[in-house]
């Protein structure tokens, strides 16, 4: 999540902002021919049992048409005819249509007016951090308020790396790490809990500890010359998969570095620790144990922020008919997901969206289509 998780307009859902999908590979107008609207209609007839007669889809993750962006809905059309979108219905459908048809058919959705939010079916928001927040209050017992720990031997989260939090937290539950009893409270997390109490904590200031009793830092200093490659300069790592070393607790320090040459499995980690002698590895952590660290998120504004880069092209505000953009407010929340991961994965061809799309986790991807899809459709 960073430049996320971390740096983007998210622009999600239908969306397009884009590159090979779209009129950038086939010979669409400037602008769209006019359509025959009727015609259009009688043509929908053959979409209704997806798309509805009215343009709402008739089952979760089947995307609503009412009211959509005419160069849109051609271009994601053509997209299927291209093999760009895999939907085997969808693409059959789109083949044995002609141009006529195609602009017919996408004019009478395009005419529809935005769909009405039905009653009693509200979209409710998913906010991470907030939900990460409520998580950790079962943590503080031992990792400490905020993820501060004061207790030798237990890790501060604080501050930690995002993917490295949700990896450990695998990791303890498939016994690769070593467990604690207080570890069943891993167990009924969901994948979103996961990532939610990792950018709460993430989103923490690491406090400035002093000096551990055992171990001299500036000895351990120059031992930390080959641990900066992948865990940055003083331990505040740039990675979200490496963690932060800045500021954590120095028993747990020495635990860890120790673990990696008998019970933990990283083949790198080993290849560096297992000839440090017990008073070197001492040094390293009394080293990093009193380096500065830093939030690696900033999960209170983080949705928000994004939300904001995404309205740039899919907001209210924009008028975006004369580009291929689709409008995203008010549509279904689960195609929106849908969506969003596909450009995250790489299995709906679109190399502007993927490359935005490549740093979200679900949570925020949950968030941000929650949002869109609680909105009044446009």
């Amino acid at each position: 999540m960073k430049n996320l998780m971390l740096a983007v307009a998210l622009s999600v859902a239908l969306i397009g902002c884009s590159s090979k999908e779209g009129p950038s590979t086939r010979s669409t107008p400037e602008a769209p021919a006019a359509a025959d609207v009727g015609a259009g209609k009688v043509l929908a007839e053959q979409c209704k049992g997806c798309h509805g007669l009215d343009g709402r889809g008739a089952a979760p993750a089947i995307p609503d048409l009412a009211a959509q962006n005419e160069r849109y809905l051609l271009a994601s059309i053509a997209a299927y005819q291209e093999g760009k979108r895999t939907h085997a219905a969808l693409r059959d459908m789109a083949e044995h249509l002609s141009a006529a048809d195609i602009r017919n058919v996408v004019g009478y959705y395009a005419s529809l007016p935005p769909l009405a939010a039905i009653a009693g079916q509200e979209v409710a928001i998913f906010r991470p951090y907030e939900n990460g927040k409520a998580l950790a209050a079962a943590c503080t017992r031992c990792h400490g308020e905020d993820g501060n720990t004061t207790t030798p031997g237990i890790p501060s989260l604080a501050g930690q790396q995002l993917r490295y939090f949700v990896v450990a937290i695998q990791e303890y539950l498939n016994g690769v790490r070593r467990t604690d009893p207080m570890h069943s409270l891993l167990r009924p997390l969901s994948k979103l809990d996961a990532e939610s109490l990792a950018l709460y904590f993430a989103s923490q200031t690491p406090a400035q500890r002093v000096a551990p009793s055992v171990g001299d830092p500036a000895a351990g200093e120059p031992l930390t010359a080959v641990c900066g490659g992948c865990h940055g300069p003083h331990g505040v790592s740039t990675d979200t998969a490496t963690p932060n070393l800045a500021g954590q607790d120095a028993k747990y320090l020495v635990d860890a570095i120790k673990a990696y040459s008998r019970t933990r499995r990283h083949e790198s980690m080993l290849i560096f620790v297992r000839d440090l002698a017990p008073g070197d590895i001492e040094d390293i952590a009394a080293f990093y144990a009193i380096q500065r660290s830093r939030a690696a998120e900033s999960g209170q504004t983080f949705v928000q922020d994004l939300v904001a880069k995404c309205d740039r092209c899919h907001g209210a505000n924009v008028d975006n008919a004369a580009m291929a953009v689709p409008k995203i407010s008010g549509q279904d929340k689960d195609y929106l997901i849908m969506a969003l991961r596909a450009y995250r994965d790489d299995r709906r061809a679109s190399s502007m969206m993927h490359n935005m799309s490549l740093p979200y986790s679900d949570s925020i991807i949950e968030s941000v289509s929650s949002i869109y899809a609680g909105q009044p459709a446009r």
